[in-house]
């Protein structure tokens, strides 16, 4: 699927009263500013990345969620531990089947990232980057990173796979580094 077909999908899973992004573009890692660069251009867990760059712990906020058999969505903001600082926001579409019930009950409950979750329970897994992409923000994504309508931002889609299953396909887009 390219980049922007699975963009949609993920989003088609979360109607907004107001849109998400007003412009979405497709960028080469190599023409990521390079603080950007840094924080999306890899192959490991988000919430790792983000709590290295912050230098403290992310909690994670579930905004809205749906359950569909073994199918989770949510979105989600990450803010800096004990702060209303918003550092990234994301839609998550999670298949159960290809994990214990232990780590479905935890992500069901929303009290820790995900990727803090698969790091806890050692989950095999590996993230596959699957493209990096500049989005100027509609209304609604300038209210959850707390940015401008129509500022730049940066995120990516990836695939986790956990124990060697394409279980989680992701959206994050970080918030306007400083």
């Amino acid at each position: 699927m390219n980049p922007l077909e699975e963009l949609n999908t993920l989003v088609q899973a979360f109607p907004e009263q107001e849109s998400l992004f007003d412009e979405v573009e497709h960028v080469p890692a190599a023409l990521l500013p390079e603080a950007y660069r840094k924080m999306l251009a890899h192959d490991h867990h988000m919430t790792v990345t983000m709590e290295a760059h912050y230098g403290c712990p992310v909690d994670v906020r579930v905004v809205e969620q749906h359950l569909d058999g073994d199918i989770y969505s949510r979105k989600i903001l990450l803010l800096k531990t004990g702060t209303d600082r918003v550092v990234q926001f994301g839609l998550v579409r999670f298949d159960f089947q290809y994990v214990t019930p232990q780590v479905r009950e935890e992500i069901l409950q929303g009290d820790i990232p995900m990727g803090r979750v698969l790091i806890n329970h050692n989950v095999l897994r590996h993230i596959d980057l699957g493209a990096l992409l500049q989005f100027r923000a509609g209304p609604a994504l300038a209210g959850y990173l707390q940015m401008q309508p129509a500022a730049v931002t940066y995120g990516r889609l990836a695939t986790i796979f956990c124990n060697k299953h394409p279980a989680v396909d992701l959206l994050e887009i970080a918030a306007p580094l400083d």
